[in-house]
């Protein structure tokens, strides 16, 4: 795949080094629920299409989708998150079960629901998503219990993923304390960030935030010229990062790295079928790259052909290393 910018031969000896890292997630779990159907008419009641309801699907969804990803690209990934004392999270604990994740470090806040998005797809199209949440903060004691199980976890792991969806588990009393154990173990960080606060992601070394988020968390109007690496040299700026990965969807990616020229990586997807997930996937390929020990941005070019394998399948995805593999034949 020379238009990857990736030499072939070294993406697939990447790929073969991927095997058995271990990454450490925290961040929003969810469940991604789907309900596949099919549109012959509209309802009666409202212009609206009535979907005929064929089968449903379940996957690990957030923080979730990330440590999917690591396992099947091969890696170990120990999971911290939060769920509800309910079905979904029961159901999301056997979804991960059964792609070989360990659930035992998903904390349980009887407070609260599992996070659910239900999504309804009608021949490969959403038609609409249903989301069940609740997005306060989580109470002190369970903030501490969430510090004290990544602390523990950290010796195992040589970097660590923040998956921030803002559903109320990454607050300064969960954020800070595991930042600064990560900098204290000499872990690399890398961040899926949310919301226009970047300060928070300080010590990290990667933020990767898609154009919007960028644009916003630097306010940089989105019209300003060259407004997507001024976003970035001042995310740097503020952040302390050692790099800034902007997602850019059809357009690809800008890595900028201090003391670096900005690098434009196009992207690779045959053809976009859904984008649901396809950050989840650059994460985890970036960090689990990192964690074999990949130079910055051969990580973030193999991310990238990861991320266009996620855009052409419609649903919630986890690339595995075969299909790396195949596309950097």
């Amino acid at each position: 795949m020379a238009e990857s910018g990736l030499d072939p031969a070294t993406g697939r000896a990447l790929v073969a080094r991927l095997r058995d890292h271990v990454v450490l997630v925290v961040g929003d779990v969810m469940l991604d629920r789907y309900w596949w159907g099919t549109v012959e008419r509209l309802s009666p009641e409202a212009p609206v299409p009535i979907v005929h309801k064929r089968r449903s699907t379940a996957a690990p969804g957030g923080a979730a989708n990330v440590a999917a990803n690591v396992r099947s690209l091969g890696g170990r990934p120990l999971l911290v998150g939060l769920v509800g004392d309910d079905d979904a999270g029961r159901e999301l604990a056997a979804a991960l079960k059964a792609r070989g994740i360990a659930a035992d470090h998903l904390l349980v806040d009887p407070a609260r629901p599992t996070t659910v998005k239900t999504r309804v797809i009608a021949h490969s199209q959403h038609v609409v998503r249903v989301d069940e949440e609740d997005r306060a903060p989580v109470a002190p004691p369970l903030a501490a219990r969430v510090a004290e199980r990544v602390a523990a976890l950290l010796p195992a792991a040589r970097v660590v993923v923040v998956s921030d969806y803002a559903k109320g588990l990454l607050g300064p009393a969960v954020l800070g304390p595991v930042l600064a154990a990560a900098r204290a173990a000499g872990a690399t960080v890398v961040v899926d960030p949310k919301g226009t606060d970047f300060t928070r992601y300080a010590g990290a070394r990667v933020i990767c935030p898609n154009r919007q988020e960028a644009l916003a968390a630097a306010g940089v109007e989105p019209e300003a010229p060259d407004a997507v690496p001024r976003a970035a040299a001042r995310l740097l700026e503020r952040t302390g990062a050692e790099a800034v990965l902007v997602t850019l969807g059809e357009a690809g990616m800008l890595l900028c790295e201090r003391g670096r020229a900005p690098v434009a990586i196009p992207a690779l997807a045959r053809e976009v079928f859904d984008v649901t997930g396809a950050g989840d996937t650059v994460t985890a390929t970036l960090a689990l790259a990192l964690a074999a020990g990949a130079p910055l941005e051969v990580a973030v070019r193999l991310a990238n052909v990861a991320a266009g394998l996620a855009v052409e399948a419609v649903g919630t995805t986890a690339v595995t290393a075969a299909q790396l593999r195949d596309a950097l034949r």
